[in-house]
């Protein structure tokens, strides 16, 4: 992270976390997790980026409540962080761990539909996996009658 406005928005991600812990006393906060810190390139605007817990409505009433604290979270940052102008912060909800969850629970209903055809599948075909039986093309390590690469066979006859 050696770019300014990078540690600088780790810095303004430390010290929020720490004051919205101890200091915000809005019942309307509720439990948040401030996921990223985005500043702009003059330092003038920071973007807080968190998640919280509960439906909906708990999510408008914390977002309500972050907008409400805003400028008292200003002043306080002003007074632990040394820069010469304290950006002014904004608060947005950060949707992609929502969306992360979201693809993991689709990934996970897929595994299992998988899992359960292939259940279904060995159920009606049971085959037995030595080769014994089966046809040349799919015996383990058979070739199916195909020359393996690098053979001399140029004209296809079958002779080298």
């Amino acid at each position: 992270m050696g770019n300014r406005p990078d540690r600088v928005g780790e810095a303004i991600r430390d010290e929020l976390s720490q004051l919205i812990a101890r200091q915000v006393h809005d019942p309307g906060v509720g439990f948040i997790t401030l996921t990223r810190v985005k500043v702009s390139p003059d330092l003038q605007l920071a973007r807080v980026y968190y998640t919280s817990m509960g439906d909906e409505k708990a999510q408008r009433e914390t977002a309500k409540a972050l907008k409400r604290a805003a400028p008292f979270l200003r002043r306080q940052l002003g007074q632990r962080i040394r820069l010469r102008r304290v950006p002014e912060v904004e608060f947005f909800y950060d949707e992609s761990i929502a969306r992360g969850d979201r693809i993991e629970q689709i990934l996970q209903e897929l595994k299992a539909e998988a899992a359960r055809s292939s259940e279904g599948a060995s159920a009606t075909e049971p085959r037995d996996r030595s080769g014994v039986g089966a046809p040349a093309s799919e015996r383990v390590g058979g070739s199916g009658g195909a020359e393996p690469p690098g053979s001399t066979d140029n004209d296809g006859d079958g002779d080298e």
